[in-house]
């Protein structure tokens, strides 16, 4: 039979295709689609976006459901941080992140972001200051999912040493002007730049024996009269909340609030002085906490925390000191193992290692030092049984790992437990944290009525 006439223009009549290559177009066709498809859902969303500006350093986190691949520069003039985001939508999250910056931030102008080519998102950090960043990656852990951390360090950071000088007058001290909420700003502390009490003055030389010289000297040693410096320690902050009471109260931010009534308190007496390792809502790793302390050389170091445990009848006040030999009991081992995954939920750069710290933390003669941090452990628990349960009548132990400093008498003092919807309460009230600050500082000033601190080099003496 005689094949039909097929027109070059369609119809009936055009040409087909050879049933093979029509098989061959599909193929194609479908895998174009597939590849459009799958590159367009391997795009990464950001679900969250965090800034915690503080004069330490500031943070930069971006949260996701998958991992984030990144590259990053430094631009200067103006000085500016670069971060390319690969395979990451620009999402209205993400569009957030400009409004995140406040003008308080110490070291970011502003933040932009935008589409910089095709599945490349591009954020541009105007910077106040002259910065080191450090940018890592974190995987989930908690509540959190992954995570892209960068953080904003200053080239020459805060001296510790000077967070000293900023000592209330009594009055100020007594009028609770420090007072946070958990939404605000820490206050603005009012510099007072008094002279520091001038050293004890040696006697005129006098004809003595060389015996009675040396016992006079040693005597002088144990009593002199210096300033006291102590270390307060706000647990948790900024990425890491703490324990989270029934009706949403936040750790991380009862214990600034109660951190900066005991700093204002010690600052009031007249042969103290207090720093606080964070004076804002941002992470300090725990190894930070103890190097600060150290870098003051500080007497006393206290960390001030609030409790949660599995069911919400527990309740009442704890103290706590090092132990290397196991814990206490059961409660307090869990709960050291709870303090001591705040670098992990905090979120910090592993490969960044103080060597000398290691080396300090793990030196365990520290006799001395546990010795006398069970003392003002007894003298502190002893006064927040005045004004709240005791959990145990005896200060506990467990390995904490803020409790280290081998050279410091540390406590951890546990203000109540934030699990308790009544005592969470409390401690959501200015007067309860008022009267709880109160308490730690009596103990405090117990403690050192009966064990005056022995004479410390000039490092600390801010001369």
């Amino acid at each position: 039979m005689r094949k039909p006439f097929r027109s070059t223009s369609g119809g009936l009549n055009a040409p087909q295709p050879h049933p093979r290559r029509r098989f061959l177009k599909a193929a194609s066709a479908s895998l174009v689609l597939m590849v459009s498809t799958g590159a367009r859902a391997a795009q990464t969303s950001i679900m969250a976006v965090r800034v915690w500006p503080a004069k330490d350093y500031t943070r930069v986190t971006l949260e996701s459901q998958d991992g984030l691949s990144f590259t990053h520069q430094m631009v200067r003039n103006p000085d500016r941080l670069v971060v390319d985001l690969e395979g990451v939508e620009l999402n209205e999250v993400l569009q957030t992140l400009p409004t995140k910056i406040t003008v308080q931030d110490p070291y970011i102008q502003l933040i932009r972001a935008g589409r910089n080519r095709p599945g490349v998102v591009r954020l541009v950090i105007e910077l106040k200051a002259d910065i080191v960043p450090q940018i890592f990656t974190l995987k989930p852990v908690g509540d959190y999912g992954h995570r892209l951390v960068l953080d904003l360090y200053p080239v020459e950071p805060p001296d510790p040493l000077m967070s000293l000088l900023e000592k209330l007058t009594p009055e100020e001290a007594a009028s609770g002007s420090v007072a946070l909420k958990p939404a605000e700003q820490p206050a603005r502390v009012k510099v007072e730049r008094k002279p520091e009490p001038e050293p004890p003055q040696a006697a005129p030389r006098r004809e003595e024996p060389p015996v009675e010289q040396a016992r006079s000297t040693k005597d002088n040693e144990r009593n002199v009269t210096r300033l006291i410096t102590i270390a307060i320690d706000p647990g948790h902050g900024g990425e890491d909340p703490g324990a989270i009471g029934a009706s949403g109260t936040l750790e991380k931010h009862v214990t600034l609030s109660v951190g900066h009534r005991v700093k204002a308190k010690l600052d009031a007496q007249p042969n103290m002085r207090a720093m606080l390792t964070r004076d804002a809502d941002y992470f300090v790793p725990l190894q930070q906490r103890v190097s600060k302390a150290r870098r003051v050389q500080a007497d006393l170091f206290v960390s001030i925390h609030a409790d949660a445990f599995i069911t919400p009848s527990a309740r009442g006040s704890s103290v706590f000191i090092l132990s290397e030999r196991g814990a206490s009991s059961t409660a307090a081992r869990l709960l050291a193992q709870h303090e001591n995954a705040a670098d992990r939920i905090g979120g910090i750069n592993l490969d960044t290692k103080d060597s000398h710290l290691a080396r300090t933390l793990l030196d365990l003669s520290q006799t001395a030092a546990l010795n006398d941090s069970l003392k003002v452990g007894q003298a502190v628990l002893g006064e927040l049984g005045g004004i709240n349960k005791l959990h145990k009548g005896a200060v506990e132990q467990a390995s904490f790992a803020v409790l280290k400093a081998p050279d410091i008498p540390s406590i951890l003092v546990e203000t109540a437990f934030i699990s308790n919807p009544e005592e969470e309460a409390r401690l959501n009230d200015e007067v309860y944290q008022d009267r709880m600050a109160e308490a730690i500082v009596r103990g405090i000033r117990r403690y050192f009525a009966k064990n005056p601190p022995m004479a410390k080099s000039k490092l600390a003496s801010l001369d």
